[in-house]
């Protein structure tokens, strides 16, 4: 029988739930620095692992990572800790998607929780031969996700200004080897 690939048409919008993520895992002994606390590394690789879930679930297509746009740890996240980590699409442009991640501590012993850490992603949808590929808007629902929402537009005017500063530096760096 004969396959029809007919193209994928993309949805005009979807909601901010839809692409919801939750990861909750431990903070084991080979997961901690010479402080006791979790390595950054480690808290920062999940981000990006649940990050991009969320963005592939928005637009059902494969995604790169674009930019890290900023993760700002708040407090420190011991071996006492659980880490739960919850994230949502929060902005869209044409191809491009803003994730947000937030990382809330809880001590297993007395229950507190807190929110340790908060990041910001940015992804590039892309067709199966690499070229970016469109993305529905999306529609925040909750208060929270209004809330990030609402001052998506700054973070990517921002995130433009960077990314050409960034480039021009880059221009502008040698890439021989030190020792030649």
């Amino acid at each position: 029988m004969e396959e029809h690939n007919e193209p994928q048409t993309v949805p005009p919008f979807k909601y901010s739930r839809e692409s919801r993520v939750f990861k909750t895992g431990r903070v084991f002994p080979n997961d901690v620095n010479n402080h006791k606390t979790l390595f950054g590394g480690k808290l920062m690789s999940t981000i990006d692992e649940v990050a991009s879930i969320s963005a592939m679930r928005h637009c059902r297509k494969n995604v790169v990572t674009a930019s890290t746009d900023s993760v700002d740890f708040l407090r420190p996240i011991r071996p006492s800790d659980s880490v739960c980590f919850e994230s949502f699409v929060s902005w869209t442009g044409r191809t491009s998607i803003e994730v947000f991640v937030k990382i809330i501590s809880e001590n297993l012993y007395t229950g507190e929780r807190a929110v340790a850490a908060t990041s910001f992603l940015t992804f590039v949808a892309v067709e199966e031969d690499g070229t970016p590929a469109p993305v529905p808007a999306i529609i925040p629902e909750t208060d929270e996700e209004k809330l990030i929402s609402e001052s998506a537009g700054e973070r990517s005017e921002l995130r433009k200004i960077r990314r050409a500063s960034s480039k021009k530096l880059a221009s502008q760096l040698s890439t021989t080897k030190y020792w030649e």
